[in-house]
């Protein structure tokens, strides 16, 4: 049993909908808090306005977020048009008003930029670090540093609204892209500015939407468990994803249970038909129980990468 206080070593990915107007630490700290769990750590934060889907990693499930991390990401967002923002959203100080008078010949141009790869200059509102701090503290400092564009890819930009000064878009991107900078940057071509007023992030990686939860959701579960006298857990852990759907887009390599334990001692193994120069998925034995992700090598050799803290 757990010693009070050090929590459960309970593993596995919670889909959080994350409420508006708290961190996603802070939503973080909540859903450990509710499961009791040793480890937590979230997948890519949202912004405190943003709401939707915040994968939410337990225990060893840690050590893949970064895979999703690396996700594509897919978001619905209002863009009100006429008014311009420091932070490029409604909870920034207006910088810039003008008047509207957008025609949708010209939106169909100006969102026709974005689509495909191109290059953003983060905004200096993000978590991005120059010299270990985030630019969004140099920001509020007055201080304004000097970014580089980045590479991104915009798979899907999509009008669902056109209405007086909004426009909701449905928009599909490659990890590391802003879309309060995609938003800023439509203002600006469409000559009246514009900010972020609502953001959802409606998926990441092909994890589903209906699997989504609520902190209240599962505040309710726990004062269900107490009227039907049974262990909060046997409510909560059921909404629990496998640690290994973080990396289940990467090949599998299935090993066997003696070649598993060399592995989780960090040593590499030799395997035969696995794909050369990739990271792989690695499952040991006939219950293909998932381990953690490894490096294949042209020489046949899986060197492990990120391993599960398991006993076999």
């Amino acid at each position: 049993m757990a010693k009070r206080g050090k929590g459960r070593p309970i593993n596995g990915i919670v889909l959080l909908d994350k409420p508006t107007d708290i961190s996603s630490n802070h939503a973080l700290q909540r859903v450990k808090r509710i499961f009791f769990a040793q480890k937590a750590g979230h997948t890519g934060a949202l912004d405190p306005l943003a709401t939707g889907m915040l994968p939410v990693c337990l225990g060893e499930a840690t050590k893949f977020s970064q895979f999703l991390l690396d996700s594509d990401k897919r978001y619905t967002v209002t863009a009100t048009l006429g008014v311009r923002t420091d932070t490029s959203d409604s909870q920034g100080d207006v910088v810039c008003e003008k008047p509207v008078s957008v025609t949708q010949a010209q939106l169909d141009v100006a969102l026709d930029t974005f689509r495909g790869e191109i290059e953003q200059v983060p905004s200096m509102y993000s978590a991005l670090k120059f010299e270990g701090k985030p630019l969004y503290k140099y920001a509020r400092e007055g201080i304004t540093i000097d970014r580089p564009a980045r590479p991104i890819t915009v798979y899907e930009i999509k009008q669902l609204r056109f209405e007086d000064n909004e426009i909701d878009l449905d928009i599909h991107v490659s990890k590391g892209t802003y879309i309060r900078t995609i938003v800023d940057d439509l203002g600006e071509l469409l000559g009246c500015g514009a900010h972020v007023s609502m953001l959802r992030r409606t998926q990441v990686a092909d994890y589903p939407y209906e699997r989504m939860v609520t902190i209240e959701a599962l505040e309710a579960l726990i004062e269900k468990a107490k009227e039907e006298d049974v262990s909060p857990y046997d409510l909560l852990d059921p909404l629990l994803l496998e640690m290994d759907t973080a990396v289940k887009n990467y090949p599998e390599v299935n090993i066997s249970d003696e070649m598993g334990a060399y592995v989780l001692h960090g040593q590499p193994v030799q395997v035969f038909g696995a794909p050369d120069n990739t990271i792989v998925r690695i499952t040991v034995g006939e219950q293909r129980t998932f381990i953690g992700v490894g490096q294949m090598n042209d020489d046949g050799l899986i060197a492990p990468k990120r391993l599960a803290n398991l006993d076999l």
